[in-house]
């Protein structure tokens, strides 16, 4: 006899998302695990780390009203995932992202800073994802990283993550507050801060230990 799980197509694709949602959470705390264990190396764990970030940040945000609390439902399904919760729910970013913003704390910029413009980064990123895509949602988001890279001494006055976020600044300053992008706008200035952010880590003092 055949059990069903569910009784149409909506309770089916809330599954297979169950699903999905389970097995990043299973592949990133073995990924933490092979890092740690030095069974990968650091580029390859940050790429991989990378992509899981991603399709959980995608992920949870579809489930968000079903999936309020991910360490409830890690807990729900007998998980023992800590340092995949770590990773995906409370820090954001891979661990060799953060080893380097420990090692900004040497410079003249303290790691909150860092931090910080990180964190604005991302959220500026996910933004456009979710299709908040009017110029008076985005442009303030662009205006505080500019701020906050230019808060950097150890950047240079011509870093390519400056100039391509000015340019959006500046071109977003020329339309109207109601104006939404389009599709093709959007995906050009979620190209252009995904280049700008990576450009930045790569920046990082002592970045070269990921090579």
């Amino acid at each position: 006899m055949e059990v069903k799980l569910w009784n149409d197509k909506r309770e089916r694709e809330m599954y297979d998302n169950f699903a999905e949602l389970y097995a990043i959470i299973k592949a990133t705390e073995s990924l933490e695990k092979a890092y740690v264990r030095d069974i990968i190396s650091p580029k390859e764990y940050e790429l991989e780390c990378q992509k899981l970030i991603a399709h959980f940040k995608t992920l949870a945000s579809t489930l968000k009203d079903t999936v309020p609390s991910i360490e409830r439902f890690a807990d729900t399904y007998k998980m023992e995932c800590s340092a995949a919760i770590n990773r995906l729910v409370i820090s954001g970013v891979p661990a060799t992202v953060e080893h380097r913003v420990a090692a900004a704390a040497n410079t003249s910029n303290s790691a909150a800073m860092v931090a910080e413009c990180v964190q604005f980064f991302i959220t500026a990123m996910d933004t456009l994802k979710l299709g908040m895509q009017a110029v008076d949602d985005v442009h303030p988001l662009l205006s505080v990283v500019y701020g906050s890279l230019n808060k950097l001494t150890f950047l240079p006055p011509d870093f390519e993550g400056k100039t391509k976020v000015n340019e959006w600044m500046t071109r977003l300053s020329k339309m109207g507050a109601s104006y939404v992008l389009n599709e093709q706008e959007s995906r050009q200035l979620h190209f252009d801060l995904e280049s700008s952010y990576n450009s930045f880590i790569a920046s990082l003092p002592n970045a070269d230990m990921i090579e």
